[in-house]
């Protein structure tokens, strides 16, 4: 791990200016992701902005009836907290499906949002990857594919996001709370936050320079069965192969969001209107235009299948 310095912020507009005033600094919370980048020396700050003092660790209610989460609320408070597991069962269900419980201990809700690629060729130095050094090439197009993206891809990257969490808030209509250096904040809908990799895959969120998440919030509670089904190589402690976020109601219309298929939390919101005709033709409208590998082909045919299930559950 290279050298850095480092200080402690005293208000969220406090550390955004800290940022963008010193040249190559990060903010830091639960550090789950960012250290082990620093120790492989994929992320490479100068300077550490520590942001665990700023009191964003609270849960609290809406006026229109929602819930408004802070940014340093950490994994397994938010996922034992009674009106997420009451209201939001989708996300208590998805926080629950990742990673183990110490690390969901230190785990906040900005940093799991801001999770980077789980993709072996980013992980590995000596390999090109256009996300670690941009124009260097991807070396996953034409290399082992199986886990990447099959939709949204690029012919810059076919990374996904990693994130349970984040799919779950996708399907919950969740807003993106911000504060800029100079002060000024500024609410993201979840559907603009991640972006695709287009020609700049190291480009992942719509953040600005310096920009600090201070909170993420839900609307009001929607009814309906909420389920979270994750699909992996194992059964515990790894990453996606591919999840569904789904909330189905009586009369079978909902919402239904994918992990593991795309570079950022996949919906179509024009797809559901096919969830009362069945999962076939949801998945059809839903991965429309997808390019799959080789390699990963089956995810296409895996979505349908793991979506079907979650419906026939969700009739009971």
């Amino acid at each position: 791990m290279r050298s850095f310095t480092y200080e402690r912020a005293n208000s969220p507009a406090e550390a955004a200016a800290a940022v963008v005033r010193t040249d190559g600094a990060k903010f830091i919370a639960g550090g789950t992701n960012l250290l082990d980048l620093m120790k492989l020396e994929i992320e490479t700050p100068t300077h550490l902005i520590d942001v665990n003092g700023l009191s964003l660790d609270k849960i609290e209610a809406t006026p229109d009836g929602g819930l408004r989460i802070g940014a340093l609320v950490r994994n397994t408070d938010l996922a034992a907290d009674e009106r997420v597991r009451s209201d939001y069962g989708l996300l208590s269900r998805a926080l629950l499906a990742g990673a183990s419980g110490q690390l969901r201990n230190k785990a906040t809700t900005a940093g799991n949002l801001l999770q980077r690629t789980r993709c072996p060729y980013f992980y590995d130095t000596n390999q090109p990857c256009n996300k670690r050094q941009p124009g260097s090439g991807c070396s996953a197009i034409g290399g082992f594919s199986r886990q990447h993206a099959v939709i949204g891809v690029s012919d810059a990257c076919i990374a996904t996001h990693p994130s349970d969490m984040a799919v779950a808030m996708r399907a919950l209509d969740a807003t993106v709370e911000t504060v800029k250096p100079g002060g000024t904040t500024r609410a993201i809908p979840i559907a603009d936050f991640h972006l695709l990799p287009d020609e700049t895959p190291h480009v992942e969120t719509s953040l600005e320079a310096g920009e600090l998440i201070t909170a993420v919030t839900l609307p009001a509670p929607v009814g309906g069965r909420h389920i979270y089904r994750k699909v992996r190589d194992r059964a515990s402690y790894a990453f996606a192969l591919i999840s569904i976020a789904a909330v189905v109601q009586r009369d079978g219309n909902g919402r239904v969001a994918v992990g593991g298929v795309a570079h950022k939390p996949w919906r179509n919101e024009a797809a559901e209107s096919q969830l009362p005709t069945g999962a076939q033709a949801t998945v059809r409208q839903l991965l429309e235009g997808a390019r799959p590998t080789h390699e990963n082909a089956f995810k296409v045919k895996l979505v349908e299948r793991t979506l079907a299930a979650v419906l026939t559950e969700a009739k009971g």
